[in-house]
C-alpha cells in the first residue's frame, strides 16, 4: 500500500532519519518555516490599524486581513495533509513553503485592499501546508524515542515567535511601511526553500485524491467560520450556516469512513488515545483564547492599565509556555504524558482561577501559560504516536484542525459574552468557562491513563 519515495541524500540511519549535520538543517528549516507562518501571522495583528489607515477603512473592514488568513488556514489542513501523504511531505512542505513566501510577496506589493486580502487567505493555505505536514517531518527527522523532544522543540519556538511577533511588528512600523511586514515573511520563506534539501523522504499512500471530500471539506469549515464571524450580528443566519457546516461534515464522514486513508481521519479517530488527544487539545486551546481575549479587557478596562503594561502582561503566557515547552520535552519522552499533561492543565485551571484577583494577575497569567504549555507537548507526543507513520500527515492535519477548532471556539464564546452581558459579568463568565475548559481536556487527559498499551501506536 505505500512506498518509499527515493532521497537526493544518503545521509541517514538505520530508522531513515537524517544524521549529523544535514539533521539539524532539516530541524531547523521545519521550525524556521513554523515561526515564520506564527510570526507573519501575529504582525498582521498588530498592523490593524495601520492597515486601517492606509486604506482608509473602518476597523471592522481591516479585520478581513485576518479572517482570510484563518479561512485559508482552517480550509487547507486536512487536504494538504492528504496531499503529504500521497506525494510526500517533504514536497508538499516545499511548495507550501513556496506559496506562502509568494503571498507574501503579493501582500506586499499590493495596489489595494482586496488584493491584499486575497494573498492573505493564499498565505493561510501556505501555512496550512507547513502545519499540516511540519510535525510529520519532524517524526521522520528524529531517532525513535525523542519525537517528544521534537515536539518540545517546536512549541519553544512558536511560543518564542508568538512573544517576539508584536515587538517586531513595532519596531518595524516604527522605521518603515508596513509593507515590510510581509517582506520579511517573503525573506525567510526564500531561506527556508533552501534547507528544505536537507528534509528526509516519507512513505507514500497509492490512494487516490477524492475530489468530491476535499471541496466537502472546504465547505464545512468554510461555513464553520462563516457562521462564527456572523453569530453575534445575525444568529439566524449562523445557524443555518451551522446547520450547512454539519450536514457537509456528515456527508464528508460517510464518503471518508469505508477508505483506508481517508481525508477526514475516521481510523484515526476510532483510536481512543487519539480521538481523545484530540479532544483534550480542542478543549485546551478554548481555555487558552478564552483567557487571552478576556484578560486585555481586565487589565485595561477593570485594572486601569496601560496598554503597554497590558502588552508586558500577557507577554508572560508565551514566555511561560516556552520555559514549560523546554522542560516537557524532555519529560514526554520518558514519563506518562497522560499524567504530565494532566498537571499541566491542573495548572492551567489554577492560573485561570487566580486571573480574576487583582493582586495576581500577572502570576496567574505565567502560571497559566506554564500550564498550557506543560500539556502541549505531551498531549501531541501522544496523538502522533496514537498514528501509524504512514498516517503522520493525517495526523497533523487534525492536530492542526483541532488547535484552530479550539481557537476559534474560546474567541466565539468570550465574543458572545461579551455582547450580552456587561463587562463585569462577562468577564467573570468567561474566566469561568475557561477554567471549564481547562478541567474538561484535563479530565480526558488523565482518562489515558486508563488505556491499555496496545492502543497506543508505535513508530
Amino acid at each position: 500500500m505505500s512506498r518509499l519515495a527515493t532521497s537526493a541524500s544518503t545521509a541517514a540511519d538505520a530508522e531513515g532519519a537524517p544524521v549529523g549535520r544535514r539533521r539539524v538543517v532539516a530541524i531547523a528549516t521545519v521550525l524556521a518555516a513554523m515561526a515564520m507562518a506564527v510570526l507573519d501571522a501575529g504582525m498582521a495583528n498588530v498592523a490593524l490599524p495601520s492597515l486601517a489607515r492606509a486604506f482608509e477603512l473602518p476597523p471592522s473592514d481591516a479585520i478581513l486581513v485576518i479572517t482570510a488568513y484563518q479561512t485559508g488556514l482552517v480550509m487547507a489542513l486536512l487536504p494538504l495533509g492528504a496531499l503529504g501523504e500521497r506525494y510526500g511531505h517533504r514536497r508538499i512542505f516545499r511548495v507550501s513553503v513556496a506559496v506562502f513566501g509568494t503571498a507574501s510577496a503579493v501582500a506586499a506589493l499590493a495596489p489595494d485592499f482586496l488584493w491584499l486580502v486575497a494573498a492573505r487567505f493564499i498565505q493561510g493555505t501556505g501555512a496550512a501546508g507547513i502545519m499540516a505536514v511540519g510535525m510529520a517531518l519532524l517524526r521522520f527527522t528524529v531517532a525513535n524515542g525523542q519525537l517528544g523532544r521534537a515536539i518540545g522543540w517546536n512549541a519553544l519556538n512558536v511560543a518564542l515567535a508568538s512573544a517576539a511577533a508584536p515587538s517586531l511588528a513595532t519596531l518595524i512600523l516604527a522605521a518603515v511601511d508596513w509593507r515590510w511586514l510581509f517582506a520579511v515573511s517573503s525573506l525567510i520563506a526564500i531561506g527556508t526553500l533552501i534547507g528544505a534539501r536537507s528534509l528526509p523522504a516519507t512513505l507514500r499512500s497509492r490512494a487516490p485524491l477524492d475530489l468530491g471530500s476535499i471541496g466537502l471539506s472546504a465547505c464545512m469549515f468554510a461555513t464553520l467560520i462563516a457562521a462564527a464571524q456572523t453569530a453575534t450580528a445575525d444568529l439566524r443566519t449562523a445557524m443555518i450556516l451551522l446547520a450547512v457546516a454539519l450536514l457537509a461534515l456528515g456527508l464528508l464522514i460517510h464518503r471518508e469512513a469505508p477508505k483506508a486513508a481517508p481525508l477526514f481521519p475516521v481510523d484515526l479517530l476510532r483510536s481512543e488515545s487519539f480521538r481523545l488527544s484530540a479532544i483534550a487539545s480542542i478543549c485546551a486551546f478554548a481555555a487558552q483564547t478564552a483567557g487571552l481575549v478576556a484578560l486585555p479587557f481586565r487589565l485595561q478596562q477593570q485594572l486601569h492599565q496601560t496598554p503597554l503594561a497590558t502588552g508586558l502582561c500577557l507577554t508572560a503566557w508565551p514566555l511561560s509556555v516556552a520555559f514549560a515547552a523546554a522542560i516537557a520535552g524532555r519529560l514526554a519522552d520518558r514519563a506518562s504524558t497522560a499524567w504530565l499533561g494532566g498537571a499541566g492543565l491542573a495548572a492551567g485551571l489554577a492560573g485561570c482561577a487566580v486571573a480574576t484577583q487583582a493582586a495576581a494577575v500577572a502570576p496567574a497569567v505565567a502560571l497559566a501559560g506554564f500550564g498550557f504549555g506543560l500539556f502541549q507537548t505531551p498531549n501531541n507526543r501522544n496523538l502522533f504516536l496514537s498514528a501509524p507513520p504512514r498516517r503522520s500527515g493525517a495526523a497533523g492535519g487534525l492536530q492542526g484542525t483541532a488547535r484552530v477548532t479550539g481557537q476559534a471556539a474560546g474567541a466565539l464564546m468570550m465574543t458572545l459574552l461579551l455582547g450580552q452581558f456587561a463587562l463585569e459579568p462577562a468577564l467573570t463568565l468567561g474566566f469561568a468557562a475557561a477554567a471549564a475548559f481547562a478541567l474538561a481536556a484535563g479530565v480526558v487527559s488523565l482518562r489515558r491513563i486508563q488505556l491499555t498499551a496496545k492502543d497506543v501506536g508505535a513508530f
